[in-house]
Parts: C-alpha cells; structure tokens; sequence
C-alpha cells in the first residue's frame, strides 16, 4: 500500500466534495490536524473511518486502498466482509478499552487505600501495613501497564507473544 498515493487521493476526493480539512475533520469526529496527516500519507485512517469516507466520497473501499479509480465497483460480499472485520475490530477495541479501565479503577482504589492508611497512620500496624503495600503495588502495578499498553512497545509485546505461541505448536 502506498499510503502518500492514498493520501493525495483522499485529498483529490475531500476538495471534489468542496470541503475543507476542519470541515471534514467535524464530520468524522477528527481534528483538522488528523485529516492533514491522512493527506500526507503520514497515517491512514483507521478502517471504521476508512469506510465512513468511502460512503461520504460514494467511492469503493478497494478504490480507497488503491489510492485510484477504478472502473469496477467492489464486490458487495466483499464489502460486507470488510463491514464485518470492522465491526469485530472495533468489538476488540471496545473489549480492551473497557478492560484496562477496570485495572485502572483496582490501580486507583488500592490507592486510595494505600493513602487511607497513611493518613490515619496506620502504615505501620500489623494487618494495615500488608494492605497498604499490596494497595500501593497495585497502583505502581496498573501504572506500568498502562505506560506499556500506551506505547509503541504493546505491538511490539504482542508481536512476540504471537512468536513464542507460534514456537510452541
């Protein structure tokens, strides 16, 4: 995929539908910035967005990754799998979310319980102090996973995981 071809194509189709990058960024959801780095080929928009686009332009998604016309318009079974990966895509993205939001509510929790305790001065008492400590690991715990998950090197986590499971068979 050559995401500079796509990039002038997106580009070609947004000023054929006379809009201009904050417009088009309002429509979707995105800062005008956004739209800008898809023009540039910086980035590709993410595949809900991509088939947002294809329906705003009235332009096929093969057209989209192509960065071209086509004569021939995509198949609909086609277009419905790629609805359909979306969909799932978007189901993984939800999952995820929602799971590192739970860790981090048990991050903030231990704490707040972490910090009960020292302020009541209780840190150094024999059932409270072990309670503080797990709260404060939990806390130190759920930081670096969300530092990590944030970054560049959760692909690169996944990645290598995949690696070792693939060894594994």
């Amino acid at each position: 995929m050559d995401q500079v071809k796509i990039g002038k194509f997106l580009q070609e189709l947004r000023k054929e539908k006379g809009l201009t990058q904050e417009q088009l960024g309002e429509k979707l959801g995105v800062a005008r910035r956004t739209v800008s780095r898809w023009e540039t080929g910086s980035n590709l928009p993410d595949l809900d967005l991509l088939i947002e686009l294809s329906d705003l332009y009235d332009v096929g998604l093969r057209e989209m990754l192509d960065g071209e016309r086509k004569s021939e318009d995509m198949d609909k079974e086609m277009e419905e799998a790629v609805l359909k990966v979306a969909e799932y895509s978007n189901e993984e993205k939800t999952r995820f979310t929602q799971r590192l939001h739970w860790m981090f509510v048990a991050g903030l929790i231990g704490f707040i319980v972490f910090m009960v305790i020292t302020i009541l001065h209780l840190e150094n008492t024999s059932p409270y102090e072990g309670i503080a400590s797990f709260g404060l690991g939990i806390s130190f715990g759920m930081i670096i996973i969300g530092v990590i998950f944030t970054s560049k090197y959760a692909s690169r986590i996944r990645e290598f995981k995949m690696r070792l499971l693939h060894r594994n068979k």
